[in-house]
């Protein structure tokens, strides 16, 4: 059995912590509303978010999934990387989740919000409408309809360390391409050169139509494919400088 590495070690009893105190204290509902990531526009939004999110979970198969993936591909990695140098492809990962993905939904509100504004609504009436679902009299019903097509994003949240574990899964099939992955139900040996790519493009058909392939239909699949870039462009440039002090390996 392939040993835990300390980092990875660490970051699963940091999560498991925050997933028992979600049970745990507010009956479920304060650390989200503390610590998963909010629209920015939104005033559930704090600045602290952007990094606690990626120890929050939804719910039991959701950090169990994520604690499984992250043992089985992050340990190998980091010891490739090692501890500091892997923490840093972890973060950075998830940071450019919540980059791509926060920066998706700003291309599905902006367009509808400026055409609101353009109709005669002030920005505090809609973000009142947006947060409290309500429409205040005088509203027309193609600024409902422009309303509606903005709410999922305005009141959009996320959580989960997906993010951080795909730029760990990228890492991984750069290290390892001819390492061969299976899925549960689907126990066909596949390197992991096709294998992981395949799940980024998957997951980005999905984020671009709606179609959910293998996910719950509420995942945040831009996250996926923002931490798989990520973590993708940090090894390619550790890889490109391996003779200097960026090298690794």
């Amino acid at each position: 059995m392939m040993r835990i590495s300390d980092t990875v070690k660490h970051l699963i009893i940091i999560n498991a912590l925050m997933f028992i105190g979600t049970l745990a204290i507010g009956n479920g509902n304060l650390f989200y509303e503390w610590f998963a990531m909010y629209f920015p526009q939104n005033d559930a939004f704090k600045p602290w978010q952007i990094i606690t999110h990626m120890f929050m979970h939804g719910g039991a198969m959701h950090i169990l999934f994520n604690m499984f993936a992250l043992w089985m591909f992050g340990s190998p990695v980091e010891q490739v990387l090692g501890s500091k140098r892997f923490l840093f492809l972890y973060i950075s990962a998830g940071l450019g989740a919540v980059l791509l993905q926060v920066g998706f939904y700003y291309f599905q509100y902006l367009p509808d919000y400026n055409s609101l504004l353009e109709s005669g609504l002030s920005s505090d009436s809609i973000k009142q409408m947006l947060s409290t679902n309500e429409v205040i009299a005088g509203v027309s019903n193609s600024q409902v309809v422009l309303l509606k097509d903005i709410y999922s994003a305005f009141n959009a949240s996320m959580v989960g360390a997906s993010g951080c574990i795909m730029g760990v899964m990228a890492a991984f099939g750069m290290m390892n391409p001819n390492a061969e992955l299976m899925m549960i139900f689907l126990p066909i040996p596949i390197k992991a050169k096709y294998f992981i790519p395949g799940i980024i493009i998957l997951d980005l058909i999905s984020g671009l139509t709606g179609q959910s392939f293998f996910s719950p239909s509420n995942t945040a699949y831009m996250a996926h494919v923002g931490g798989a870039l990520t973590g993708f462009l940090i090894m390619w440039y550790w890889k490109k400088n391996q003779f200097n002090r960026n090298r690794w390996n």
